[in-house]
């Protein structure tokens, strides 16, 4: 009974060692495995309509259609009683503002119409939404060890992720199911000394193209919790 007892401590020992022993990488790639298990996203061809809903503000309707190996990106936005349009060709760029091509200075600085916005709305999109399979893009420093955390009432895998100074310069922190390494919410800072930032959590999934995305996103600030925004994934 004795050598059964010691026999099974030392498997035991095993086996929870091995789960300590997750590198970074090995998580990361098992979330990518998980959510883009064919390698769609770099590729990606297609459409998805996003809904923001956002307190005090009418709803925020929009359409991104992406063809990454041309390089092309359009997003068009319905709010209120206006409609907005960015395109991406390459080094062309193309603005509508209720469906005309042409509008004043003020309407631009106003709707912010420009084609600096155009491609800030291009990186945003390509960014949360490739999430994590974003996390192997280059610049993007993870460090080199991974932890469990409680965050929100529930023991993740967290890695920490910075960037080199061309690409970003805010602190961000990836959490993943222990059990799917499914991505089920990030945070980020500017300074993580004033705790400012927020974070996200992660609900429900969407299946495009292949890819396991994160259905819903719900927006906090790390100071208060307060509550910033939801925004939805829907069917076109």
């Amino acid at each position: 009974m004795r050598n059964l007892l010691l026999t099974l401590c030392f498997l035991s020992g095993i086996f929870m060692g091995s789960s300590q022993a997750l590198s970074p990488r090995q998580i990361l790639d098992k979330s990518i495995s998980y959510h883009d298990p064919n390698g769609v996203w770099g590729s990606f061809e297609g459409s998805f309509n996003v809904r923001m809903d956002t307190p005090e503000r009418p709803p925020r309707l929009s359409e991104i259609t992406m063809d990454q190996n041309e390089g092309r990106f359009r997003l068009h936005v319905q709010q209120g009683e206006d409609e907005k349009t960015y395109e991406l060709n390459g080094p062309q760029c193309t603005l509508h503002l209720n469906g005309k091509e042409g509008f004043s200075e003020a309407d631009a600085k106003t709707h912010r119409l420009t084609c600096e916005s155009a491609k800030m709305y291009r990186d945003y999109y390509s960014y949360l939404y490739g999430l994590p399979m974003k996390l192997r893009d280059p610049g993007t420093r993870i460090s080199p060890e991974a932890e469990k955390r409680t965050f929100k009432g529930k023991e993740y895998w967290v890695l920490e992720v910075t960037y080199d100074p061309e690409v970003g310069k805010d602190l961000w922190y990836f959490y993943f199911d222990p059990n799917s390494f499914a991505m089920e919410a990030y945070q980020f800072y500017h300074d993580k000394t004033k705790n400012d930032g927020e974070y996200i959590m992660l609900e429900g999934e969407f299946l495009l193209n292949q890819m396991r995305l994160p259905k819903t996103r719900h927006w906090y600030t790390n100071r208060d919790a307060k509550h910033l925004g939801t925004d939805i994934l829907q069917d076109l």
